[in-house]
């Protein structure tokens, strides 16, 4: 009968095999986003393989925008082996939508601010259009 050995690591080697800072990982783990650490008997942090894995999943999550608590739901979901794709699905285009929000603003402050750059001088005068606009 052949066991698996699960290789422990300290959070430095962790933070290098998953791409996510010690803080990081500290972070997660006291939100709740990682379970706690086992310890060493002098209290160094020891994570496994699951844990790393864990990581990538919420580093991915992050890289594409998701917020935290949107992480959170993933990670449940990701873990229930019994889940409905649906609820996936449901999360990632809600996402989708708040990001699309956010270009549009984004476009539209982009659009105000060339508009006004248009219209400044850009010279010697003290008459600043862009200035005149964010003192209203």
């Amino acid at each position: 009968m052949v066991m698996s050995v699960t290789r422990e690591m300290t959070i430095g080697q962790a933070a290098k095999s998953s791409a996510v800072s010690a803080k990081m990982i500290r972070h997660y783990e006291s939100i709740g986003l990682l379970p706690k650490a086992q310890r060493t008997r002098s209290g160094y942090r020891l994570y496994d393989e699951n844990d790393v894995h864990t990581l990538r999943f919420i580093q991915r999550a992050r890289s594409l925008g998701f917020p935290l608590e949107t992480i959170r739901a993933l990670l449940a979901l990701w873990r229930n082996r019994r889940r409905s794709s649906a609820q996936v699905k449901e999360l990632a285009l809600h996402h989708v939508e708040d990001l699309e929000r956010k270009i549009a603003e984004m476009q539209a402050m982009a659009r105000t601010l060339r508009h006004l750059a248009q219209h400044c001088h850009g010279d010697e005068r003290p008459e600043c259009p862009i200035l005149d606009d964010l003192a209203r």
